[in-house]
Formats: structure tokens, C-alpha cells, sequence
């Protein structure tokens, strides 16, 4: 077996290990059984003196085991990204619908709905209001207090609309809602002090999702609770949930976290995000709550108290960001609106030192080309281009390898059978002629961290999301849509659904594509004679075919342009030191009939005429 072909071969083997060693060692998490229900307590939050904050929310949805849906007058939501309307009950914002994002490809399909009112199938919304701390404050609003609207008839971007409770003791409540052109509101707490003693009350704002989300359930994709702690981002599954330490007091679940100074919390999807952020420099306790009673997820966001001294105002101001996770509009809010470390609500994953840079420079090349498939063309061309200085060392040394064969062959008949006589021939071979024999394994090794960082990137960006290449490549995130099995739309019937059986051998014109270029770079070379290693060489391509057949198609392409430009790179550079690569002599070779034993023997007797 000569060492070109053991290299090759030991690539291979190491790529096809990463690859199936990732699924083995990151294996699906299971989900938690659940625990059994626990009494949910409505005790009174506890007394804690001016500048703390509380960590319980008095009328949370934690505390509604079986939540009612009341009626009550809604304030429409109109802006260029956003369309939905907010409820005067409790002043929740649980409507909301995103305007640029549709369920499907159809353009006519529903557009994706984000937050929805309690009563709906999916409850999912954000609430404010004021918990007491010290001594009695009368009535405060909570997440059913029934509000009035006080000025502003739709909210817009140009329009905020304020609404406003009187407890009827002396306590005044305002709520002002502004929102920008994307994502982001802006909620500002105040409270009038009418009576004749002070009160001390801290404000909070929590979001909450009634039931687990369906989800995509995917092990390198988190879905559930994300939130920023002073630069440390935190991550806990949906599934993870149940599991939180018992609340002292009955309420639930609770995990907290206190935040000295910058931090936000919420609940992010695959493409989608729900976040409460206290405004920059606000010290605020961080609680994440699970319900085994009435199965409620909750994150909330508790600010210090303040006291508000007779006849004087205290306000308190809390954004909300609701909506999709484009990066340009999250990285606007982290530099120019000071929200520390925003762009990590993006899963970026533990490669994210090359998941990043690589999503960057997709992005850059999308706005400058105008089509993301023609993007990710131009960017597997880039990153070839930056890593061809080791690529061309390690094919100059295979190309010097394969110069070295006469004398391999010389040596394996001096040596015989002495294994390390011929081992030491040819490492002083090696030294002799400058050639590193494990060079080989160097362009491929290269190409699994980028390969599985573009798969991440490919999987969660939002720019990713339906876009299209051209013909009928409409959604880079999915796989080829077209199949073998209908000849690609020729035979008057659909493809298998991808989530059938058939999907494994529905092959699309991408993953045949990825199965041939894998091919015809093998042909650069002869076939190996040790029929072990030519069978595995045969069965290479076609397996890697079907095992990235289901891939996301914009991985498929970058594979297939990748394999063209290794290609055309060893094949100019075989020629540049005199070697003449006989392509389609090897392809020939490989087709011809295998001799039977009777055959060959004959033909090698001694005295048969050589043809």
C-alpha cells in the first residue's frame, strides 16, 4: 500500500470519524420526566428594604393553574416589521405577528406569529407592573389589572400610546409603549404618589409561555431560556426546566441570578427571540421559573425598589425585544443601544471564534452580490484562496510522493519481509527528499472545522431562511427539493415528504452533484491495486452522496464548489512538477471488466504472449 494512498485513506477515515463522532458524542438530549405537581403558594412577597430588588412577582402566571381568558379592549400594532395589538388587561403586549416572515415559501401562507393572548393555543406574552415592598401600598396593577387608554389610538413608530390605572388609594399608575422600525419597544413604568405617606415598590416585567413550544429539537440548535449576566451568557433548555432547584416559598421553580449592571432575559427560538432588558447600568435580578402546576415557562426581569415620597413621581423603563433574530438589527441594538453581548443571542455555538467571522463575511458577500447562493460560492472560493499556502505545501508533498514511487518500489524488493527495514528506507527517504508524509491529511483536516461552522451558520441564521440561489433552489436552509425518484419533476409525482424513509434515497441534483465531484477528484489518480483500498476508494463518494443528501442545500453547494476548486488546484499542480494527470484514462481503467482468476492466470503463464 503505498503512503499516497494511505494518506488519502486516513483522511477520509478521520473526516467520516468527526462526522460521526459529533452525532455520538452530542447525542439528542432526552426529555425529563416530569416531576410531581407541587402546590403553587400565593404568599406575599417579602418585605425588602429600599434598593433591593424583589425576586417574587405578585400575580405572575405562575400563580394561574388554569388561565382564563378575559375580553378586554386592545391598542393595534402597526409598524414596518411588526403587525398585532396589545391588551388593556394587564397591558400585555401577547399579539404580535412578524410582517417580512411567512410560514412557508408561499408568500400567500400566514405570516409567523410570535406572541399570542392567553385563550390561544400558544400563549406566549409580556407583562408589567409593580410589586410592594416594605409596608401596604393599597391595590397595584398586576398582569389582569384592567387599564385605560390615555392618549394614542394605534401604536406605531411614529405614535406611542400611554395608558393609565388608578389603585383608588392614591397610587397613580402610567404605562408608556414606543416602538422602533424592527423589534424593539420601549416600556416606561411611572407612579404618581397622590397620598400623604411614601410608598416603596419595585417594578418588574416577566414573559411567559404557557406549555413547551413545539421546538425543532435538534441537539446543536438551544431553544428555551437565554439571558446575559454581566458578560456571561447563559443557556437553559426547555427540557432543563423542570429540573430547576423547588422555590423555598412554593412558587414554582426558580433558578435567579443577580445582575450587577448590564444583562437582559428572555425566551429565543431557532430564528425568533422574546428578551426583557432593563436599561444599561441597572442592577436587577434575573429569575427564571418553571410551573409544575400549570406548566409555565417564565424569565423575569425584578428592578431595585424605589420610594416615591408624597406628591412625587418614580418611573421606571424596560425594553422588550420581540421579534426575529436578524443579525444587522441585534447588532444596531448591542453598539449603538448598549445592550452588552446582544449579538450572542444568535446560537453561534462552541465554534463560534469561526462561526462568526464566517457568518460576517456571507453577509458581506450577500449585500454586495445580491443572491446568498452566489454568496456561499464566493465564500467557499475566499476561504480556499486563505488556506491554499498549507494546501499547496501538502499537495507539492503528495505530488514529490508520488515522484518518490520507483524507489518505494525499489526498496519493498530490497527489504522483503523486514517491515522496519523498509520503514527506516523510507523515512530517510523522506528526510532526503523534504517530504512529509502525513501532509496529505492536511486539506481535508482544514475543511472539517469550516464545514461544520458553515453548517451551524446555515442551520440558525435568519438570513439563511428561505433564501433562494436560482431555479429551484428556493431555500438554502432546506435540502434539494427535487428527487430521483420523480426524475427530478418529470414523473407526475411529488417527491417523498422528508420526513419519510424514502427521504434517505431521494437524492436531489445537489447531493448527486456532491457524489460525482467527489468522484472525479479521485480520478486524478489511478485506482489503488490493493483491492481493499479500491473498494473503499469506489464506495467513497457514493456514501458521503447519501449521508449529505438531507443536508441544507447551501451546505451541498459549498461542498460541491469546494471539490471543483481542490480539483482544478492539484490538478495545476501535478502538472506544474511534471506530472500529467490521465483523468479520463483512470475513469476508463476503472470500468473495465475484472479478469476472472482462471483468466489472469493464464494470461501471466510463462511463455503467454503480452498484449
Amino acid at each position: 500500500m503505498d503512503d499516497q494512498n494511505k494518506n488519502l485513506i486516513l483522511a477520509t477515515v478521520l473526516s467520516l470519524v468527526v462526522i460521526l463522532g459529533w452525532f455520538l458524542i452530542f447525542p439528542p438530549e432526552e426529555q425529563a420526566p416530569s416531576p410531581e405537581i407541587d402546590e403553587i403558594s400565593t404568599a406575599p412577597t417579602e418585605d425588602l428594604g429600599p434598593g433591593t430588588a424583589s425576586d417574587a412577582v405578585p400575580g405572575s402566571a405562575l400563580e394561574q393553574a388554569a388561565p382564563v381568558a378575559q375580553e378586554a379592549p386592545r391598542v393595534t400594532v402597526e409598524t414596518p416589521s411588526l403587525t398585532g395589538s396589545l391588551s388593556l388587561r394587564g397591558g400585555r403586549i401577547d399579539d404580535l405577528s412578524l410582517a417580512d416572515y411567512h410560514e412557508t415559501l408561499d408568500p400567500e401562507s400566514p405570516l409567523v406569529r410570535l406572541l399570542s393572548p392567553v385563550g390561544s393555543d400558544t400563549p406566549y406574552y409580556a407583562v408589567w407592573g409593580w410589586a410592594p415592598v416594605g409596608g401596604e401600598a393599597g391595590p397595584l396593577p398586576g398582569p389582569d389589572t384592567l387599564w385605560t387608554l390615555e392618549s394614542g389610538e394605534t401604536l406605531t413608530t411614529d405614535s406611542p400610546v400611554t395608558l393609565s390605572w388608578d389603585n383608588g388609594e392614591g397610587l397613580v399608575f402610567r404605562r408608556t409603549v414606543s416602538v422602533d422600525d424592527k423589534f424593539m419597544f420601549d416600556v416606561e413604568q411611572t407612579v404618581e404618589n397622590t397620598t400623604d405617606a411614601a410608598v416603596t415598590l419595585a417594578p418588574y416585567g416577566f414573559v411567559a409561555r404557557h406549555g413547551e413550544p413545539d421546538t425543532q429539537g435538534f441537539f446543536i440548535l438551544h431553544e428555551g431560556v437565554v439571558r446575559m449576566t454581566d458578560g456571561t451568557l447563559e443557556e437553559i433548555d426547555y427540557g432543563d426546566m423542570p429540573d430547576l432547584e423547588p422555590d423555598a416559598r412554593g412558587a414554582g421553580r426558580v433558578d435567579v441570578a443577580e445582575v450587577a449592571g448590564n444583562g437582559w432575559t428572555g425566551f429565543t427560538d431557532k430564528y425568533w427571540m422574546t428578551t426583557l432588558i432593563p436599561e444599561p447600568g441597572t442592577p436587577f435580578r434575573s429569575v427564571v421559573r418553571y410551573s409544575d402546576r400549570s406548566e409555565v415557562y417564565q424569565t423575569d426581569a425584578v428592578l431595585p425598589a424605589v420610594e416615591v415620597a408624597p406628591g412625587a413621581t418614580a418611573s421606571s423603563e424596560t425594553r422588550l425585544f420581540a421579534g426575529a433574530k436578524e443579525w444587522e438589527a441585534i447588532r444596531g441594538y448591542q453598539n449603538e443601544g448598549g445592550i452588552e453581548g446582544f449579538v450572542d443571542s444568535i446560537d453561534w455555538g462552541w465554534f463560534f471564534f469561526l462561526t462568526k467571522p464566517i457568518f460576517m463575511l456571507l453577509h458581506f458577500l450577500n449585500g454586495l452580490i445580491g443572491n446568498m447562493g452566489w454568496a456561499i460560492i464566493a465564500l467557499t472560493v475566499i476561504l480556499k484562496a486563505i488556506v491554499f499556502p498549507l494546501a499547496y505545501r501538502s499537495y507539492v508533498s503528495m505530488a514529490r510522493m508520488k515522484e518518490l514511487q520507483p524507489e518505494m518500489e525499489k526498496l519493498k524488493e530490497q527489504a522483503g519481509d523486514d517491515r522496519q527495514k523498509m520503514q527506516q528506507g523510507m523515512m530517510k527517504l523522506y528526510k532526503e527528499n523534504k517530504v512529509n508524509p502525513a501532509s496529505g491529511c492536511l486539506p481535508i483536516l482544514l475543511q472539517i472545522p469550516i464545514f461544520f461552522s458553515l453548517y451551524k451558520v446555515i442551520f440558525v441564521t435568519i438570513e439563511l431562511r428561505h433564501a433562494e440561489w436560482f431555479g429551484w433552489i428556493r431555500d438554502l436552509s432546506a435540502p434539494d427539493p427535487s428527487s430521483i425518484l420523480n426524475l427530478f419533476g418529470l414523473l407526475p409525482f411529488d417527491a417523498p415528504d422528508p420526513t419519510s424513509f424514502l427521504a434517505i434515497i431521494s437524492l436531489g441534483v445537489l447531493p448527486i452533484l456532491l457524489g460525482i465531484s467527489m468522484w472525479l477528484q479521485q480520478k486524478l489518480n489511478p485506482a489503488p491495486t490493493d483491492p481493499t483500498q479500491k473498494m473503499v476508494f469506489a464506495w467513497m463518494p457514493w456514501v458521503f452522496m447519501f449521508m449529505l443528501g438531507n443536508f441544507a442545500s447551501g451546505l451541498v453547494l459549498y461542498w460541491i464548489t469546494n471539490n471543483v476548486i481542490t480539483f482544478v488546484q492539484q490538478y495545476a499542480i501535478m502538472r506544474s512538477h511534471g506530472a500529467k494527470p490521465d483523468v479520463f484514462g483512470n475513469i476508463r481503467s476503472g470500468f473495465k471488466r475484472k479478469p476472472k482468476p482462471a483468466e489472469a492466470k493464464a494470461a501471466n503463464a510463462p511463455g503467454k504472449p503480452k498484449k
